[in-house]
């Protein structure tokens, strides 16, 4: 071989390894490229998922939401938003507010044990009862702007007893009394009552309930929802000084029974408690 040749072969060798470096170069670039490309989209995605989780989080509940609703009241409510439920003869010439929470176990043993009296006392037209209901055993403080840290089943109930309200207010009187018996009530730290179809079930051993189509709809759809909360903010800013359940107020002083000032929980004790109340 020449030196012409030889010479010209080395040339063209090191044109072949420079075109060679120079496309291994481009790939190495471009491979990257991607791997940075993808860096940036996995950041961005893992960003936003992030960001999702904060805003779902942060995102109101449903009943956090309707702290300004608008409010359905039920029939046979008065006040602005119908949170002033009174019930009994017109010709009583005393009422008789009755503060309870739906979840409250003190205040089922007292409609068990109580209740009768109560209803008998209330036909006969001793008095008349107004009603007004917490729900601070869901963690609800509706005064401060807290609602449900420890669940839905008080203000569930409280709707559905909205709705047993607009049918009449003996279907009230009547849907409580089964929402407070030994057989439905349930444990204070089981949330039973957020279940619609639970509050159905109870409502189904109620007569004036049991096929009305109009009451099961406003359940289901959570007509008083709004109303529930309502309710609950004239619980929390009540001028009674009533902070726990049950609790019985008369002319503006609660009736108690033993020197720790609790509610009478004995039929002999709300006897007494009462007739102090009604000669006063």
């Amino acid at each position: 071989m020449s030196k012409r040749n030889s010479q010209a072969a080395k040339t063209a060798a090191r044109e072949r390894l420079r075109v060679e470096r120079e496309r291994q170069a481009k790939r190495d670039k471009t491979k990257r490229q991607v791997v940075v490309a993808a860096s940036v989209v996995a950041v961005l995605a893992a960003a936003g998922g992030i960001g999702y989780a904060v805003v779902q989080m942060n995102k109101p509940g449903y009943w956090e939401g309707l702290k300004d609703a608008k409010v359905t009241a039920p029939a046979h409510t008065t006040g602005a938003k119908g949170t002033t439920v009174v019930i009994g003869k017109d010709t009583a010439k005393k009422t008789l507010k009755l503060y309870e929470d739906p979840r409250c176990p003190v205040c089922a043993s007292f409609e068990q044990t109580v209740g009768p009296t109560v209803k008998k006392d209330l036909d006969a037209g001793k008095f008349k009862i107004q009603f007004v209901g917490g729900t601070f055993l869901d963690g609800d403080a509706l005064s401060k702007g807290q609602i449900g840290s420890r669940g839905e089943g008080s203000k569930n109930a409280m709707s559905a007893l909205g709705a047993a309200l607009n049918v009449s207010p003996q279907a009230f009187l009547d849907y409580k009394t089964a929402l407070y018996s030994a057989k439905y009530h349930p444990d204070e730290t089981d949330d039973k009552l957020k279940n619609d179809d639970y509050l159905l079930k109870v409502a189904d051993s109620v007569p004036a309930l049991k096929n009305d189509t109009t009451f099961r709809n406003a359940v289901k759809k959570g007509t008083y929802d709004a109303w529930a909360l309502a309710m609950s903010k004239e619980f929390d800013t009540n001028k009674d000084g009533v902070n726990a359940t049950p609790s019985l107020v008369m002319d503006g002083k609660k009736l108690t029974a033993g020197s720790q000032g609790n509610a009478p929980m004995s039929v002999a004790d709300f006897n007494t408690a009462l007739d102090a109340a009604l000669k006063g």
